[in-house]
C-alpha cells in the first residue's frame, strides 16, 4: 500500500512574534493547526494576545522588542523542528496553502525537490476586499524554510531570510488582513513611518525638501494608474494615496530628525 505524499512531509513549526494581535488571532492561529507546534514571541502585549494563544496550545515566550530582524530571527531559532513556517498575526493560511506546503515539504523530504526554502504569496485584504490588483496580490515574500540553512537578518524594518541555498515558489496565497479600521491603519502607519525615517538616519540617508514635495504624486499616480490599483474600487484608491503618503511622511520625519538632532532609537512598530 503506498504512502501518499502529504503523509509523509516532515514536521513544521509554526513561528510568529506578536504584540498586542487579538483582533484576528483565532483564525490565524486555527489555520496553523496542523503545524507541529506553534512558537509565538510575544513583547509585552496588553489585550487577549497571550489568552488566545494559550487557548490554541502555543509554546509562548517574552522578548523585548528590538527591530523585526532579530525578534523573528529569535523566535525561529525557539522552534524544534527544522522547518518552519513564519506567519504575521494578521495572515491567514488557506487550505490550498497547507496542503500544497505539505505536499512540496514531502518532496523535498523524499529529495525529488531541493529546495532549502519556498517563497509563499500573500495578498493584501484591505477595507474588507481582497486586492486582486496592483502589487499587493500575491507578492512573494521567502516565509517557509529549514532554519538549518539561514534566518532572518537584523533589519529592524523590512527584515529578510538570508538562506544559503535554492528557493522555490509557492502557488497558494496567505491572507493579510493587516488593518481593522482606518484608525488601526494610521497608528501603524504612524510608528512605521518613524521607525523607518530612524532606519533611514542609520544608513546616513537624507531627506530633501525636492523628494518630500513631488514623490506624492508620483507615487500615488504609479499605484493607482501604473499598478491599476483603480480596478479594485474604493479600496484601490485610498491604498494608492496612502502609499503615496508613506514616503512623503518618512522623508519628512527623517529631515525633521535631521533638524532637531536625534539619534535614532530602536522602536516598536508591530
Amino acid at each position: 500500500m503506498s504512502v501518499s505524499p502529504v503523509s509523509s512531509s516532515p514536521p513544521v513549526s509554526a513561528v510568529m512574534i506578536t504584540f498586542n494581535s487579538a483582533r484576528i488571532l483565532p483564525a490565524v492561529l486555527g489555520a496553523l493547526t496542523w503545524c507541529d507546534e506553534i512558537v509565538v514571541v510575544d513583547s509585552g502585549s496588553t489585550d487577549q494576545t497571550l489568552a488566545i494563544a494559550q487557548h490554541f496550545g502555543c509554546r509562548v515566550l517574552h522578548r523585548d522588542f528590538n527591530g523585526f530582524g532579530q525578534q523573528k530571527g529569535f523566535a525561529v531559532d525557539q522552534a524544534r523542528n527544522h522547518w518552519v513556517l513564519v506567519v504575521d498575526a494578521d495572515e491567514v493560511v488557506t487550505d490550498a496553502l497547507r496542503s500544497e506546503i505539505q505536499l512540496r515539504l514531502a518532496e523535498a523530504e523524499a529529495g525529488t525537490l531541493s529546495f532549502r526554502g519556498f517563497e509563499v504569496p500573500i495578498s493584501l485584504v484591505f477595507l474588507g476586499r481582497l486586492m486582486r490588483y496592483g502589487g499587493e496580490y500575491k507578492m512573494p515574500h521567502l516565509r517557509l524554510f529549514d532554519k538549518r540553512f539561514g534566518n532572518y537578518n537584523s533589519a529592524r524594518v523590512h527584515e529578510d531570510v538570508v538562506l544559503q541555498g535554492s528557493v522555490g515558489k509557492l502557488t497558494h496565497h496567505m491572507l493579510h488582513d493587516s488593518y481593522g479600521s482606518l484608525h488601526e491603519y494610521f497608528e501603524k502607519f504612524n510608528r512605521y513611518t518613524t521607525a523607518g525615517a530612524h532606519d533611514l538616519q542609520s544608513r546616513g540617508r537624507h531627506g530633501s525638501i525636492a523628494q518630500i514635495v513631488f514623490r506624492l504624486p508620483i507615487t500615488f499616480l504609479k499605484e493607482y494608474l501604473l499598478k491599476q490599483n483603480f480596478l479594485n474600487g474604493y479600496p484601490g484608491f485610498i491604498w494608492s494615496l496612502f502609499s503615496a503618503m508613506y514616503p512623503v511622511v518618512k522623508y519628512a520625519k527623517l529631515r525633521e530628525l535631521e533638524n532637531s538632532g536625534q539619534a535614532h532609537p530602536v522602536s516598536r512598530v508591530s
